[in-house]
C-alpha cells in the first residue's frame, strides 16, 4: 500500500469533497478536479470550513488542518491526475457519463494506477469494459457523509485483480474505514438492501399509510433507525435513490424492485432533496 501516495479524486460534490478531505486527513496528497471551476472552489472551500469546524471544537490543531489543506490541490483538467496512483471517481450515478471517464483516465492516468468508481449500483465489469486495464478498475464505494461513516464497500469487477483489491483496500482501512467486500452484482451490499426499503417507503405515502413524517418517526422508533427512510431519501438525493431502483430493476428482472410511480414523480419535478433545498420535505 505504500506505493499509493497520490490520489486524485473526480467530482467536488457531496461525494467527491468527503473522499478528498478523508484522504487528506490520513496523509495522502490529493488532487481534486471537477470540470466546473465554481464547483471546484465550493469543494475546496468547504473543505475548509469543515476543518475550520474541528479547530473550533478543539478535535485538532490549525497546523493539522494547515498540512490537510497543503496536501489538496484542485484542477479543472483531468491531465493533473496522470501521476495519480489512485484515482477515484465520484461523478453522477449516470453510466454513460462514468464510461466516458473512464475511457478518458486510462489514457491519461499512469500505467500501474488503480482506477475506482465510488458508484453505488453500476456494474464494475462494465465499467473496467471500456478501459485497457480492467484488473485494475474496482469499486470503491464511501457512504455519505464520508467523514463520518465509517465503512467503504469494495467491489470487484470480474477481471479485478487480488493485488488491486488489496491495495485498494489497504488505501481505505488508512483512511480509517471499515471495509465489506461485496460481489459485482446490481446494488452490490449496501444498496441492495438500502433503497428498495427506501422506495417501499414512497409506496407507504403514496398509497397512504401514513404521512411522511408518521412513516419516518415509525421507522425511527420502532426500529431503532437514526434517520426514517425518507428523510434519508432526501439525505441521499432522490435522483440518486431513483438511479439506484432503476440499476436495480433493470439488472435483476424482479418487479419487486420496481420504482414507486411518486418517487419518480418527485425527481421529474426537479425535489432531489438537501441538495435542493426541497424534497419529500422542504429545508
Amino acid at each position: 500500500m505504500s506505493d499509493v501516495k497520490l490520489i486524485g479524486v473526480i467530482g467536488a460534490g457531496q461525494m467527491g469533497r468527503g473522499i478528498a478531505q478523508v484522504a487528506a486527513m490520513s496523509g495522502f496528497e490529493v488532487v481534486l478536479f471537477d470540470v466546473n471551476k465554481d464547483g471546484l472552489d465550493f469543494g475546496f472551500n468547504f473543505i475548509q470550513k469543515q476543518l475550520d469546524k474541528g479547530v473550533s471544537k478543539d478535535k485538532w490543531e490549525q497546523t493539522f488542518v494547515d498540512a490537510t489543506m497543503s496536501s489538496i490541490s484542485t484542477s479543472t483538467s483531468m491531465d493533473a491526475l496522470k501521476e495519480c496512483d489512485l484515482v477515484v471517481e465520484a461523478a453522477t450515478e449516470n453510466k454513460k457519463i462514468k464510461f466516458e471517464i473512464f475511457k478518458q483516465l486510462d489514457n491519461i492516468v499512469k500505467e500501474g494506477a488503480i482506477l475506482a468508481s465510488n458508484t453505488s449500483s453500476i456494474s464494475i465489469t462494465e465499467i473496467a469494459e471500456v478501459t485497457n486495464r480492467p484488473e485494475a478498475v474496482v469499486g470503491m464505494h464511501f457512504m455519505n457523509p464520508v467523514p463520518v461513516m465509517k465503512l467503504v464497500e469494495t467491489i470487484t469487477g470480474l477481471e479485478t485483480s487480488t493485488a488491486t483489491i488489496e491495495r485498494t483496500e489497504a488505501v481505505a482501512e488508512k483512511m480509517g474505514k471499515t471495509v465489506v467486500r461485496a460481489d459485482d452484482v446490481p446494488g452490490f451490499a449496501v444498496n441492495r438492501i438500502l433503497v428498495p426499503m427506501i422506495n417501499e417507503a414512497f409506496y407507504a405515502l403514496y398509497e397512504g399509510v401514513s404521512d411522511a413524517r408518521g412513516i419516518d418517526n415509525a421507522m425511527k422508533l420502532g426500529c431503532n433507525q437514526p434517520m426514517g427512510p425518507l428523510e434519508l431519501a432526501d439525505f441521499i438525493g432522490l435522483d440518486t435513490c431513483l438511479a439506484i431502483m432503476n440499476v436495480l430493476y433493470e439488472g435483476l428482472g424482479d418487479t419487486k424492485y420496481r420504482p414507486c410511480p411518486l418517487l419518480k414523480k418527485y425527481v421529474a419535478a426537479g425535489r432531489y432533496g438537501v441538495k435542493v433545498k426541497k424534497g419529500v420535505y422542504e429545508y
